[in-house]
């Protein structure tokens, strides 16, 4: 099966999750059907392993060549879930794409000037939505790039190590390797391909934090409020007015780190805010919690008692820390790169993958892409190319490790 035709039979498929359900694994019921579809798929290719576990992660390994048992065990992994916005998914395929800015069926426009690799994309097979849901090449991209290279693997008995592949739930949500079992995915270095240009290598990211700010005011009959009322929705607008307003998502790239204000709701006795915190440096991040503290204590002060109560929680931490001390690991990544005709470019993730966890749990797990972009919105594209240049790069990774020994 062409890449590009698993692509859309995935994003056929509904697999949102729900952060409001994230205690539950997986969080939304319809992820199941991707799941057990993947599963059905590989053992059709002879891995009879395949199978997914109580949580909804997929397992599978194709064992290794006979006279390469001893190569290093290789893992490639990708999300099933989607963030909202993922049903009844309309895709349109623009052959000999012109480069230039590309109006959808809604009315939405894909624009070069918020988009400007698109015309790198010129004279591709671009794939669009109609304007009204996301595409799902986050991670669906990933999951179709990972089957394709299995099936080349088996149809073209390409010789390599012993290949563990996983397919994980609830990634969008934060939850996705919260119950991943390591020793049954049983690799020694992996990849997750869950990024954008297929050339490219992410190994560093955020490191992230979640925080939640409750307020406590006083309510009373507003014709007799002087002096008495307490507005907990204003002290919450005072707290944000208050951290740096330069520093949030809208006015942000690169390495840049920000606070970022996710949802505000309450009334006038009782208030709560939620915030995420990112920055590529450990220092600068606990310098962010600091203020986040501080500014807290400030507001309890000029209000004569506790009316803010804060919460931090760490979320993940920036993989280089991990992933820096395996130069063999990227060295290699980057030579697959090269043999697929590419040229690697290292690119910091502004967000996070499994693998930003899985890297300190023991598995150095940097990201690669499939060739897509524009995630978490209308404007999410990919390209066929795109999807078979990630397979093949992938192919040559497996090429790489089937040789290099221990």
């Amino acid at each position: 099966m062409k890449t590009i035709d698993r692509f859309l039979k995935y994003i056929s498929i509904e697999t949102e999750s729900n952060e409001k359900n994230d205690a539950q694994t997986p969080s939304t019921d319809t992820q199941w059907e991707l799941a057990r579809v993947l599963v059905e798929e590989l053992k059709e290719l002879g891995i009879e392993d395949a199978h997914t576990n109580e949580f909804c992660t997929v397992y599978a390994h194709i064992p290794a060549t006979p006279g390469y048992e001893d190569q290093i065990p290789f893992g490639f992994m990708a999300h099933i879930d989607t963030v909202p916005n993922g049903k009844g998914i309309k895709p349109r395929l623009i052959e000999h794409y012109d480069g230039e800015d590309v109006v959808l069926e809604s009315g939405v426009k894909i624009c070069v000037k918020e988009h400007p690799h698109l015309p790198s994309l010129k004279g591709r097979t671009l794939v669009v939505t109609d304007g009204t849901t996301i595409l799902g090449a986050d991670d669906k991209a990933g999951v179709a790039v990972i089957m394709s290279m299995c099936e080349r693997i088996v149809k073209e008995n390409i010789p390599h190590g012993r290949i563990c592949i996983a397919f994980t739930p609830d990634e969008e949500i934060g939850t996705g390797v919260d119950k991943f079992d390591l020793k049954e995915f049983d690799a020694t270095f992996a990849v997750t391909v869950d990024g954008g240009a297929e050339n490219c290598i992410e190994a560093e990211c955020f490191n992230a934090a979640s925080a939640k700010v409750k307020a406590e005011g006083v309510e009373t009959h507003p014709g007799s409020a002087k002096n008495i009322m307490v507005n907990a929705v204003k002290i919450l607008a005072e707290f944000t007015q208050l951290l740096p307003k330069e520093e949030i998502p809208e006015k942000t790239e690169d390495r840049e780190g920000f606070y970022h204000l996710l949802e505000m709701s309450g009334d006038v006795e009782h208030a709560s805010a939620s915030y995420i915190l990112r920055d590529f440096e450990k220092e600068s991040q606990e310098k962010r919690k600091q203020m986040m503290r501080e500014l807290c204590e400030k507001l309890n002060e000029k209000y004569g008692r506790e009316v803010l109560t804060l919460e931090i929680k760490d979320s993940y931490y920036n993989m280089y820390e991990v992933v820096k001390q395996y130069p063999e690991l990227l060295k290699n990544i980057e030579k697959a790169i090269e043999n697929t005709g590419m040229t690697p470019e290292y690119l910091p993730i502004r967000g996070g993958t499994d693998g930003c966890r899985l890297s300190f749990e023991g598995l150095p797990c940097p990201n690669l892409g499939a060739g897509a972009y524009g995630f978490h919105g209308f404007h999410e594209h990919c390209t066929v190319e795109g999807l078979e240049n990630s397979v093949n790069m992938m192919l040559e990774l497996v090429k790489l490790y089937a040789v290099c020994g221990r």
